[in-house]
């Protein structure tokens, strides 16, 4: 691996997109368990994450939460569109919005696209109350997730020969005679 600095992400190896997959689907694995599944000593490992950490590919590590189970079952996507100078008002009213996960800016005919989680419609009622005197809503309930947040897989040049898309595991050969 090539030190990786942020003007050359592109220098991501197969070992770094190893660690990358295993991380993600996984974020507590310790770097013991870590250099096994990818075939590295616990120093080299902890060095190899150490240096993703450090430019930036590894922001950070976090729970994944069952909305459900914390009170907020109802998972909607507003999608809003602003006309005028409004922008650092409404971008505050979203960023001031704890019922908020993700709000991305976009372009086309929306340019917002939140994601919320709410304890009730009653709620998400409330929370579009707040953003329409900024301009247009239209929202979505989600009703399943059938492809959920996902891990970020390598590149097809980067994958390790004999990968099968789970980490740690290579596929196993076998002669015919």
């Amino acid at each position: 691996m090539v030190k990786i600095t942020s003007e050359s992400i592109s220098a991501l190896d197969a070992v770094d997109w190893q660690i990358l997959e295993v991380l993600q689907a996984e974020a507590r694995t310790s770097f013991t368990e870590l250099g096994r599944r990818i075939g590295l000593s616990t120093p080299a490992a902890a060095e190899r994450v150490r240096q993703l950490e450090a430019a930036g590919v590894i922001r950070g590590y976090r729970a994944e939460i069952d909305l459900a189970r914390v009170g907020r079952p109802v998972l909607a996507i507003v999608r809003m569109s602003v006309v005028g100078d409004v922008f650092t008002r409404v971008t505050a009213a979203i960023r001031e919005s704890p019922e908020v996960l993700e709000c991305h800016r976009g372009t086309g005919a929306d340019s917002f696209t939140i994601k919320v989680a709410v304890t009730s419609i009653e709620d998400l009622e409330h929370l579009i109350d707040r953003l329409t005197p900024f301009g247009t809503t239209s929202t979505s309930i989600v009703l399943s997730s059938p492809v959920p947040s996902r891990a970020l897989a390598a590149p097809a040049a980067q994958r390790s020969p004999g990968a099968t898309g789970k980490p740690g595991r290579a596929s196993r050969r076998t002669a015919r005679g």
